[in-house]
């Protein structure tokens, strides 16, 4: 650990210059009197580092010096497919093996490379979770993770939404998918592959059967897999449809308040009446409770043509809200 703490600090002065006792303690999340000890070790091992004194003062390399230890460790050669995503990397437990490995590729580097490396890290900042949720706890990730590349069975507990809510499944993990914030495991069962929310799992440990405890990992490509199981996923959930009309700033507004999937398929049958006014579209939906619930969002710039049980939902979700609102409604047409 001291030793991959010494190389980290003198990839960080060799990476970025002059740097105070403070910053660098900082970056280890070490004291300030460990990195006046590591200075130490690294003078006595004849790195040539020195001290400046004075406000703008701190340590640095003699000019020229760079050291070309910069072999990755297997777990920051993991962390690299992270590189974009701190938080992610975090989650995982691999925020320091991050942190090195990024360290060592820039110390790699031609001075001017290096620093538009650098520039571009300063510049740009992946943020993958949505808007208006806070981040899922799943203390169990990094555990997951470790069966993953061990190769191990694992037993979880699982809570899912059907009665019984609680179910113990034995699952051989073969991957982990972040998708829109939240972490997802695929996993091979004596069914075939299934999908689990990562923050529905509520205990896991290796599999305990004896002489089983490791598994064969099959050829498996996890991003086209990903990619066939979220087609599939939206052509189940989205099995009705629904002919609307929308007024142009209802039209406006669908992508910000529905799916991505829905959103396409209307905007692409979406037709303009004659009037050029407002426009009529099919739109794909789950089922008429939840149209009706997203559809209510558009207010006044969605009618709803069919089918006749969501027009009616929205009818009668109208009456009710004039009833609510009837007094100031009165007021408003006495005032006319």
């Amino acid at each position: 650990m001291r030793a991959s703490r010494l190389l980290s600090l003198l990839l960080l002065l060799q990476n970025r210059g002059r740097m105070t006792a403070e910053a660098l303690a900082a970056e280890l999340e070490v004291s300030v009197r460990t990195v006046y000890r590591d200075v130490d070790s690294l003078s006595a091992a004849g790195v040539p580092v020195y001290g400046e004194p004075g406000r703008d003062g701190g340590y640095r390399l003699v000019d020229g010096y760079r050291t070309r230890l910069t072999g990755l460790s297997p777990e920051e050669a993991q962390s690299l497919v992270l590189a974009g995503l701190p938080d992610a990397a975090a989650e995982l437990g691999m925020a320091q093996a991050l942190a090195a490995a990024r360290l060592k590729v820039q110390a790699a580097l031609p001075d001017p490379q290096r620093d538009r490396a650098q520039a571009f890290h300063e510049r740009f900042h992946i943020d993958a979770p949505g808007w208006y949720g806070e981040p899922e706890q799943v203390p169990r990730l990094a555990a997951l993770v470790e069966a993953i590349l061990q190769q191990l069975r694992i037993r979880i507990v699982y809570r899912r939404w059907a009665a019984p809510h609680e179910v113990e499944r034995l699952l051989e993990p073969y991957g982990v998918v972040l998708k829109a914030g939240r972490w997802y495991a695929v996993a091979r069962t004596e069914g075939g592959f299934r999908t689990y929310r990562v923050s529905k799992i509520l205990e896991l440990e290796p599999a305990a059967e004896s002489g089983r405890q490791h598994f064969e990992r099959q050829p498996f490509d996890l991003a086209a897999h990903w990619r066939a199981y979220t087609a599939d996923y939206d052509a189940r959930r989205l099995s009705g449809s629904a002919e609307i009309r929308l007024s142009p700033a209802g039209l406006e507004r669908l992508p910000d308040l529905l799916d991505a999937p829905v959103v396409r398929a209307a905007l692409a049958a979406a037709r303009p009446e004659a009037d050029g006014g407002w426009s009529r579209t099919t739109l794909p939906i789950e089922s008429v409770p939840h149209a009706h619930g997203e559809l209510l969002r558009l207010g006044a710039d969605v009618e709803v043509l069919a089918p006749p049980e969501l027009r009616a939902r929205m009818a009668a979700s109208a009456r009710a809200m004039r009833a609510v609102y009837a007094d100031g409604v009165e007021d408003a047409d006495d005032a006319g």
